[in-house]
């Protein structure tokens, strides 16, 4: 090979110039669909039209924020499919919507939900103060359906016959079990009672049969023998529910059939039965991959309870529902900035916050729950993968998976830039399960939490409920004050 050809073969191919790193906003509008609660404006996060910026400036973080017309939204939502579906169907029954108190018992919760003409749904003995302390402010009439669910031990028992015996005539309680019948003999007028159905779970679920209810075989004699001939009682309800919630699936109308069937079994002989309760279970967007057609399953659960009826020669019944999470899990929110960035194994790079998981989104850390996790400023910079821990000194409290991916991106950002970061359709839940107020994990504070209005114009308005948990809090409930 002469000279020339040598060097012609070693001749270096040019190197071809890499592209510019993207950065986080092409990464999520590229990958994503965005919800559209959420917005990006001037590389900064709104959510619901709320500058987060603007309430991180004002309170600070780490904190809890609740943005009420987005309750108020999802109640007229729910409302409007089903009453579409039971025009569509001409179906003969009504709907009525009650809201799960558990997901969330804050006055400012309860009130604005009830500013929607909607009926409760209780499962505790200490949930009925709450029905007084709201009857007592005018946010609650007496006519309104108090459906009292759950186990009930003596002081249950006893607020309820209270109630009824105060003229709360539409408290109903569920029987969970066959003796909580005895429990209101004390009432001196009519009763409505309704009976929960023990159904079974996923055959996956580690209980197949729910501990809760009276099983389908002693449901009808139970009826017979101390309901059908005593003139106190009267059996207004079945109560249905599975852990899974309403999913298209052939377990879920497999199970929501059964339970109509044994509903038109009940009616031939029980005439004054007149209402199911399907309980909860729309789910709520916690991915940004997340889809779920609610008018379709509301028209679907119409027709098929409207066909097994129909079949059985019996009147349709009168429809309940207890949404929690569907109520109050998108409106919430919680904000945290990134105090540090770690390089650990020079492999892994976290982000550390300045709060917990495991004291303040406890399902992330209880039950392995994503939710909406995204930057809420710094969208222009170039995004990379990160972990996310949080502060206390368990080796579990930590982020580091979404619900699409396997894995957590964020911007960049050098030394001395802040940023910031959120986890959207929070509401429902976490205070509770985390003991708001209360001992936390390393003594974790309780964040503070700001409420999110809109006046009569349309413009944002904003409160503390709740300054971050003080340490003296802490010390009266240790007992050291």
């Amino acid at each position: 090979m002469n000279t020339a050809a040598l060097r012609a073969k070693k001749k270096p191919v040019p190197k071809m110039k890499a592209p510019p790193m993207k950065s986080y906003i092409d990464l999520v509008e590229q990958t994503f669909e965005f919800p559209e609660e959420l917005k990006v404006k001037k590389n900064e996060l709104l959510f619901n039209g709320v500058p987060l910026m603007d309430i991180i400036r004002e309170y600070g973080t780490p904190l809890k924020l609740t943005y009420l017309p987005k309750i108020s939204e999802h109640i007229q939502y729910a409302k409007e499919i089903f009453n579409a579906a039971i025009k569509k169907f001409d179906y003969q029954g009504t709907y009525t919507y009650c809201y799960c108190t558990k997901s969330s018992h804050f006055r400012f919760v309860l009130e604005e939900a009830l500013s929607n003409d909607i009926h409760i749904e209780t499962s505790s003995a200490y949930d009925i103060p709450i029905v007084r302390a709201l009857e007592k402010a005018g946010k609650l009439s007496k006519d309104r359906y108090i459906v009292c669910n759950g186990y009930k031990r003596p002081l249950y028992t006893q607020h309820i016959c209270e109630l009824l015996n105060d003229g709360f005539r539409n408290c109903v309680p569920v029987l969970d079990n066959m003796k909580e019948l005895d429990a209101y003999e004390s009432v001196n007028v009519p009763v409505q009672v309704g009976i929960r159905v023990a159904a079974d779970e996923e055959p996956n679920f580690e209980f197949y049969t729910s501990r809760l209810g009276i099983r389908y075989s002693d449901i009808t004699e139970f009826y017979k023998q101390r309901i059908q001939d005593n003139p106190k009682y009267s059996l207004k309800m079945l109560h249905f529910f599975i852990n899974t919630g309403v999913k298209d699936t052939a377990y879920y109308w497999s199970e929501l059939s059964r339970f109509v069937y044994k509903y038109c079994e009940l009616k031939k002989i029980c005439p004054e039965l007149d209402s199911i309760d399907i309980g909860g279970g729309f789910p709520i967007q916690t991915s940004l991959t997340f889809e779920y057609d609610y008018e379709y399953m509301a028209e679907q659960v119409i027709e098929n309870i409207q066909w097994i009826c129909e079949k059985n020669n019996v009147p349709v019944p009168n429809i309940f529902t207890e949404f929690g999470s569907f109520t109050v899990g998108e409106s919430g929110a919680v904000i945290y900035s990134i105090l540090d960035q770690k390089l650990q194994n020079d492999k892994e790079l976290w982000y550390m916050i300045d709060g917990s998981f495991i004291t303040q989104l406890p399902d992330s850390w209880g039950m392995n729950q994503k939710f909406i996790m995204l930057a809420v400023n710094n969208w222009d910079n170039p995004y990379h993968k990160v972990n996310l821990g949080g502060l206390t000194c368990d080796s579990l409290d930590y982020y580091n998976s979404e619900a699409h991916i396997s894995e957590v991106f964020l911007p960049q950002i050098e030394e001395n830039e802040d940023l910031y970061i959120g986890f959207f359709h929070t509401g429902a839940y976490q205070e509770s399960l985390g003991g708001y107020g209360g001992i936390q994990h390393c003594l974790i504070p309780a964040p503070k939490h700001v409420i999110i209005d809109r006046d009569e114009n349309g413009d944002i308005t904003t409160q503390l409920f709740a300054s971050e948990q003080s340490s003296d809090s802490m010390l009266e409930i240790l007992g050291y004050k």
